[in-house]
Order: structure tokens, then sequence, then C-alpha cells
């Protein structure tokens, strides 16, 4: 799949490529899984959730389902070995995984932001020190990490969870500069509230449903994205071109229009 040689994403989009989803038991994983296989990808889904991503396995072609905790590193490279030895190579990471809890800064404890910190940001390092040394030696490759809007301008609640999105972009547009002569791109999708069952969860506190009230009022478009919207934009950095590479797209719907 070496992109020098004209035969990698971009020239054969996704037909054929090995797509490894992080937290596709539900949610934007879950929409991203089913997109990039009707795309022509075998899809390995890793979740704690086993039974979630079991589910969503069930209706793709060759698809895997592996249960992990993306932040503990000797049980993802167990699950990440168990996807190798299947599939043979990931072509396409992409990092989705995540948690949060809206809650005021100064109201949180210590074990909170350990486990913020854990899930949305160390398990992206992770992932990314397993299965990107493979793509470098083989020449080829597609990481898109899924960060938020609330690392680009910051979030009421969110700040421990603002501060893993923002590394995540950050740590997106660093590992990019280092492994873009290797074939290998790396890119970061940022939504916006989207409608997903964690949000939903969330939205069992009578505040957390204010808030989300007043989003989408700031919203032009005057709605929350979609899970499909947010898997059809990871899916384009999925089988973009090597030029295309430490980039940041937000999917909001205009509530935030960073430059």
């Amino acid at each position: 799949m070496a992109d020098t040689a004209g035969t990698g994403p971009a020239a054969g989009g996704l037909q054929g490529a090995v797509a490894l989803v992080t937290g596709g038991a539900s949610g934007i994983g879950r929409a991203t899984a089913r997109r990039l296989a009707a795309g022509g990808a075998r899809v390995a889904i890793v979740d704690l959730n086993l039974a979630g991503a079991e589910e969503t396995a069930r209706d793709l072609p060759g698809a895997l389902a592996v249960a992990a905790d993306v932040s503990d590193y000797a049980a993802l490279r167990a699950a990440t070995e168990r996807v190798l030895g299947a599939c043979g190579r990931v072509d396409v990471l992409v990092n989705n995984a995540g948690w949060d809890r809206v809650q005021p800064f100064l109201d949180t404890e210590p074990a909170l932001w350990d486990r913020l910190i854990a899930i949305n940001l160390k398990g992206l390092l992770n992932a990314c020190h397993l299965l990107v040394p493979p793509m470098v030696a083989r020449g080829s490759g597609r990481v898109v990490n899924v960060a938020s809007d609330s690392g680009r301008v910051g979030s009421s609640g969110e700040a421990v969870y603002s501060a893993c999105k923002g590394g995540t972009i950050a740590f997106t547009k660093s590992l990019a500069r280092e492994v873009a002569r290797a074939g290998v791109t790396v890119n970061c999708v940022c939504p916006g509230p989207t409608a997903t069952p964690l949000l939903a969860e969330m939205r069992s506190e009578a505040s957390v449903d204010r808030l989300m009230e007043a989003i989408v009022r700031a919203t032009p478009t005057r709605r929350l994205a979609e899970p499909d919207e947010i898997a059809e934009t990871i899916a384009f950095f999925a089988a973009a071109p090597a030029h295309i590479t430490g980039q940041v797209l937000s999917v909001s719907g205009g509530l935030t229009m960073a430059g």
C-alpha cells in the first residue's frame, strides 16, 4: 500500500484496506466501522465493551471484535497482536475511544483527571506506539485521531477533557511531522456535540441538558452532529492522499470556525 507507488488509499480508496477502530462498540466508533466497511475495508473493532463491539462487527464482512482497555498498554498490545495475526496488517488506525464527564473543574478530584487522561490521551498514545511502527516499516498508513472542538476552543465543565483533546491535536501534528516521509499520514477530526449514547447519558443530568440546549441554539445549523457525519469525515482522512497530513477538521455545524 505504499503511496509512492500509487497504490495507497488515495489510489485505491479503502478497498482491501485493514482498519482498526478503537471505541467501536457504539456512537461515532460504530458509525465509523460501518462507513469504512462500506468503503471496502476489513474492520477490527477494539473496545472494552466486547458485546457492543461484536454487535458492530456482526453485519460487517470479515470484521473482528476484540476486547481491550486502550489505557492499558499490555492489554492493547495483546489486542493489536490478535488483529495483526488475523488480518496481517493494519493500514488505517482510527483512535476514537473516549470518555467524558461534565463537571466544573474546581469540583473535580484527581481520580477523575486520571481516568480522563488515561482514556482520552494515553489510549491514543498507546495505540499509535503499537501500530504506527509497522506502518512506517511498510511505507504506508493512515492514522485518524478523534479529538473534539473543546480541544480547540475550550468548554465549560470539560476542562480536563478539553486538555486531553488539545493534547490530541498537538500530538497529531507532531507525529505527522515525524512520519510523513515514511508515507504515513496523521490527521485529526474534531466533532462538536454529537448525538451519541454517551451524550444521551450525560444529558440525564438537568444541568448538562440545559448546557446542550444552549449549545444547540448557538450552533448555526441548530442541531447536534450525527455520528454518520463524523464517520464520513474520518473516512475522508482514511483514504486521503499522503500530502494531506497534520490537519485538523471540525464537524460542528459551524459552532466553531477555526482558521
